[in-house]
């Protein structure tokens, strides 16, 4: 490895980044602004390399050896699915050095995927950042309102834990075997947000509504904000009212109407919500078990399911 840049401050890395995505450029960006040296940058696509350019103006792109070979700390920013290869394959190369510290940011591995570079004594660490990315430099005026979810040897962890602190977030320590339900955990606040509003976004502009992103909107931003304030005591609506009537006449809506899909996360967030709130008093015995039958599918039935566009009209 060689020797570090002497007009750095002491501690600075050289930091080789792998994988010019959304995350990794701007990550890389936030470490350069903390003082560290980015030496290289891994970029095939033309998007990868314009966030590059970007985001890392005057850094080299490199081939993968060459960055494993310059940099001290190596920070692997690919999809989930990708990484475990990655590493084996850099490891059969035998790419991996002594001291080296190696960086991922998956939400769903600790520090076990980097068992062939820990093998060849290189230094493993977790810390994936809770937030979307958008790939832009506004990005890194987020981050000091985020958390990282940091997985790494005890000894080491002070480490990962500064790196998270230097870009400006909050490091939050989760076990290895964690791992997989705190990252459902995220992807179930995150991605399925993005789905609902997606699903109740179509039905509005099914029956006409032309801009439904300024009806959802503040309705969304302010049920969102009640929750993490206020937890499940900020439930509205029929379930949370014991109104199985409304209730029925959703799904009686929801039946004809060809959005499969929306029907059947209706239902089951529907019952989730019901059952918690059963299971906290917010509905009585007999309202839960009023709601509980309107949502309830006849036995050997899944309800309706005609793909979009293909729902039988009515009989001629």
């Amino acid at each position: 490895m060689p020797p570090g840049d002497a007009t750095r401050r002491p501690g600075r890395l050289g930091v080789g980044i792998i994988g010019a995505g959304r995350v990794g450029a701007v990550l890389g960006a936030a470490l350069r602004a903390a003082g560290h040296a980015v030496i290289g940058v891994s970029a095939v696509s033309a998007a990868s390399l314009e966030r590059a350019e970007n985001l890392l103006p005057g850094v080299p792109v490199l081939e993968l050896p060459d960055i494993i070979e310059r940099a001290e700390l190596v920070l692997l920013t690919v999809p989930d699915d990708a990484l475990p290869e990655l590493v084996e394959g850099l490891a059969r190369l035998g790419s991996w050095q002594a001291g080296q510290l190696v960086v991922h940011t998956s939400g769903r591995y600790g520090i076990g995927v980097l068992g062939p570079a820990r093998a060849a004594g290189a230094i493993p660490l977790a810390i994936h950042p809770v937030m979307t990315f958008t790939g832009m430099s506004l990005d890194l005026g987020r981050l000091p309102d985020s958390m990282f979810g940091v997985t790494a040897p005890s000894a080491v962890l002070p480490i990962a834990q500064a790196l998270v602190v230097e870009m400006g977030a909050e490091p939050v320590v989760i076990e290895e075997e964690s791992r997989p339900l705190y990252h459902a955990a995220l992807a179930h606040a995150s991605n399925h947000l993005v789905t609902i509003a997606a699903q109740s976004a179509q039905l509005l502009a099914d029956l006409g509504v032309e801009h439904p992103d300024r009806m959802l909107g503040p309705l969304m931003k302010a049920s969102l904000e009640n929750a993490l304030a206020s937890g499940e005591g900020a439930l509205t609506g029929p379930v949370a009212r014991g109104d199985a009537g409304t209730v029925v006449a959703h799904r009686e809506a929801l039946d004809g109407h060809d959005a499969p899909d929306t029907r059947q996360a209706y239902l089951g967030m529907a019952r989730a919500t019901a059952e918690r709130a059963l299971e906290r008093g917010v509905l009585s015995p007999a309202q839960g078990a009023s709601i509980l039958a309107a949502l309830a599918d006849p036995p050997g039935t899944g309800g309706p399911r005609h793909p979009r566009g293909t729902r039988p009209g009515p009989p001629s």
